[in-house]
């Protein structure tokens, strides 16, 4: 046989093109930011519906700007304002425009209390007179322009203020906020984290008047964690918190006028256990807020006349399970609301009168409205986001309101989401898909059409080029009477006539999904990385999670973790018959919800599952908070058996695989409690496992080196338990026992 000889500078390049299609994901590169994503910051649309600001950072100068763009160009047009200008402060973080943009708030020096919460120090620039005023002194909270731009409203020290910016005064308007006992204006822990905001203060139209909720959580039990810190000796962080079946701040509204500087409470009835939202309709004298009772299963939304001092219940909703707090109440022109409700089963939009009627549902069908955008009034057509498509996507429309003319306005398969012009004439798309990263694009609102593009990631996706990756292959896979979602990661080089171990992930928190057709998280990274290392890496979305229907989602209802642990090792059964799984090499890992899942799939699918990890795991609902558990659980004094047949800590005699165990210990969301109280049933069954306590790290265990430690110790794990270090362990073992025998 003749052999071609090529030219010497050929072959280099042939090496060379090979190996940089090759590279390793490494797991220093995940943490590192190699393959992070560029977005646009801040983005706001200007009043005038033609331009929009976003926030820049310049690394060279290192200042920060607020630069204003032009929608049909895309150029700047100009900075409005640039940290750089101002002696004050160095930089800022975030911005907010008031009603007529003549002036801005800027966040600077912003430190995190709890998940969404944050102190820090604000000041207001005139972009006029290019002054700059600072609001307080003091670390604040959640400073918020009235609506004719004159006053700032703002918490601090659990009580709330007012600083006139024409005269310069601050006036106090609650003084009875005392730390661990009364909070006004701003959400309890609770409040932030399950119903997801932390200004509980509102103005009204006409700017005199300030509604508020006040949390009186003297009677709320407390809970301590200590802080190791580097002294000499550790600190405690008490706060409330109220776990299931305890006692939960007693909430009541309040309305200020400024006028008059009086405050009259707002009766709203006997009934009343959460107000999960108040808001102004477009009326300055009529207060809308939304009254839910303990079991979150009846929600009325009342109108509060702060003329008359009456009460209204302008709608009701009643639903067997529970019922959804969301941010799309919509007061229309004529005060008439857009409202969404799964009370036909699945998620729409609805048009009721300012007296309550329902005027017509206006989206209709077997999928779910997953965002509602807005009214454009000129047009007569609302605009929202919607798994029309198949639910692992997302889609735009527009729809008018009559519910009729409906028209989706993104082309592409994959996850869109819209940020729209105030005047609704433009529209920027945020794309992304399992095979694109995030695109951002300028569309027309009337007809989707694609504009301009404004920016993307083909530099990442050049990049990733380079990198040996595996495709997300999506389908479904029948389990237990349904068809759930799935995605897989297989080895690039593949090959079915091989077994290969398996690793499944999941979350399965009611309503959340993590099988979807959008660009690559962290973890995505981390899978492509223990891909390369010959894993197939799975998940699926069992029963209780979102976007299928309130059916499917809520059939977990009074019994989280029966459903969705039998769905996770059903299905591993079925996977692990498939020829190219070993199905000895099976395992499963998950994060909070994910964690309660893997633990439990681990001790009571101890035939399927070999190893498990569990970060940060719930082991028992009693330990957990009021307002998640309860929504789903009801209390523990009703639902005794509910909470403790799934609950982990009650099954850990069943554990035969190998068990990691991750928490950090100032988590105060699932707390330490709960791997605490596990590991002492673990270690009284008399079962052998592995944990880590990360010092000081919170419910997200990271900071510095530390996400990287914790994916090193969970690689190693896999590596150690399912890999190929696990499958010479044995043959060694065996080796051994020949030796012997």
């Amino acid at each position: 046989m003749q052999f071609l000889r090529l030219p010497l500078f050929f072959c280099l390049f042939i090496t060379i093109t090979l190996s940089a299609q090759t590279k390793q994901i490494t797991l220093e590169e995940i943490w590192d930011g190699t393959f992070r994503t560029e977005g646009m910051d801040a983005l706001h649309s200007m009043k005038n519906g033609q331009q929009y600001s976003v926030l820049n950072f310049d690394r060279n100068t290192r200042s920060t700007t607020i630069d204003i763009y032009d929608y049909k160009t895309l150029k700047k047009t100009k900075t409005i304002v640039s940290s750089s200008d101002i002696k004050e402060l160095n930089y800022f973080t975030d911005y907010t425009f008031s009603q007529d943009e003549s002036k801005v708030i800027l966040a600077t020096n912003e430190e995190s209390i709890y998940r969404r919460s944050t102190l820090g120090n604000y000041f207001v620039y005139n972009t006029t007179d290019k002054s700059i005023t600072l609001i307080s002194e003091n670390k604040i909270q959640e400073p918020m322009f009235s609506p004719d731009g004159t006053k700032v409203a703002y918490g601090f020290e659990n009580n709330l203020y007012i600083k006139d910016l024409i005269t310069g005064d601050t006036t106090q308007i609650t003084f009875d906020g005392e730390k661990n006992k009364i909070i006004n204006g701003i959400t309890d822990w609770v409040y932030e984290e399950e119903f997801a905001f932390v200004r509980a203060f509102e103005w009204n139209a006409a700017s005199n008047k300030i509604a508020f909720i006040r949390f009186d959580e003297t009677d709320v039990p407390e809970f301590s964690m200590d802080v190791y810190g580097t002294s000499l000796y550790q600190t405690q962080q008490v706060f409330k918190y109220p776990k299931a079946g305890e006692k939960n701040a007693i909430v009541s509204l309040h309305v200020y006028n400024v006028i008059t500087n009086t405050t009259t409470e707002v009766e709203l009835g006997s009934h009343l256990d959460y107000i999960p939202r108040i808001k102004w309709t477009n009326d300055a004298d009529i207060l809308s807020a939304q009254i839910l009772n303990r079991h979150q299963n009846n929600l009325d939304l009342v109108f509060y006349n702060a003329k008359t001092k009456k009460v209204k219940v302008a709608l009701k909703e009643i639903d067997k399970a529970y019922i959804d707090i969301t941010d799309n109440l919509t007061f229309l022109k004529d005060n008439s609301f857009i409202w969404t409700s799964e009370k036909d089963g699945y998620n729409h939009i609805y048009h009721y009168s300012k007296e309550g009627e329902l005027i017509n549902q206006i989206t209709k069908g077997d999928w779910e409205v997953t965002n509602y955008y807005g009214y454009d009034e000129k047009a007569n057509r609302i605009f929202y986001q919607s798994v029309e498509n198949g639910s692992i996507n997302r889609d735009v429309y527009s729809i008018k309101l009559n519910g009729r003319d409906k028209t989706r306005l993104t082309k592409s398969e994959g996850t869109n989401g819209a940020s729209f012009s105030a005047d609704f004439s433009y529209f920027i798309n945020t794309f992304s898909s399992a095979t694109t990263p995030p695109e951002y694009t300028l569309n027309s609102a009337a007809s989707g059409k694609l504009i301009k593009s404004i920016k993307d990631n083909d530099v990442l996706s050049k990049n990733l080029s380079d990198y040996k990756t595996s495709k997300k292959e999506f389908s479904t896979i029948h389990v237990n009477g349904n068809n759930l979602n799935m995605w897989m990661i297989k080895p690039a080089d593949f090959d079915a006539s091989k077994q290969y171990p398996l690793l499944m992930y999941q979350y399965s928190g009611p309503g959340s999904q993590q099988v979807a057709n959008r660009w690559n998280s962290s973890n995505d990274y981390w899978y492509q990385h223990l891909a390369q290392q010959g894993y197939i890496v799975a998940c699926v979305d069992g029963r209780g999670t979102g976007f299928k229907g309130a059916k499917f989602k809520k059939v977990t209802q009074n019994q989280l973790g029966k459903y969705e642990v039998e769905d996770q090792i059903q299905a591993a059964k079925q996977l692990g018959a498939l020829p190219y799984i070993d199905a000895n090499r099976i395992g499963i890992w998950g994060w909070s919800y994910g964690g309660f899942m893997s633990s439990n799939a681990l001790f009571k699918g101890n035939d399927v599952f070999k190893m498990a990890i569990a970060v940060a795991p719930v082991s028992s609902w009693r330990f957990y908070d009021s307002i998640y558990t309860e929504r789903y659980m009801t209390t523990p004094q009703e639902n005794a058996s509910g909470y403790d047949d799934n609950s982990p800590i009650n099954h850990v005699h069943k554990l035969k695989g190998d068990y990691l165990l991750i928490h950090g210990s100032a988590d105060d969301n699932v707390h330490l409690q709960n791997t605490m109280r596990l590991v002492e049933a673990l270690i009284q069954a008399d079962k052998q496992f592995d944990w880590g306590v990360y010092p000081d790290d919170n419910h997200g265990i990271y900071g510095g080196n530390t996400r990287l430690h914790l994916y090193k110790k969970m690689t190693n794990f896999i590596n150690a338990k399912l890999g190929d270090e696990r499958e010479k362990a044995k043959e060694s073992e065996a080796k051994k026992v020949e030796i012997k025998g």
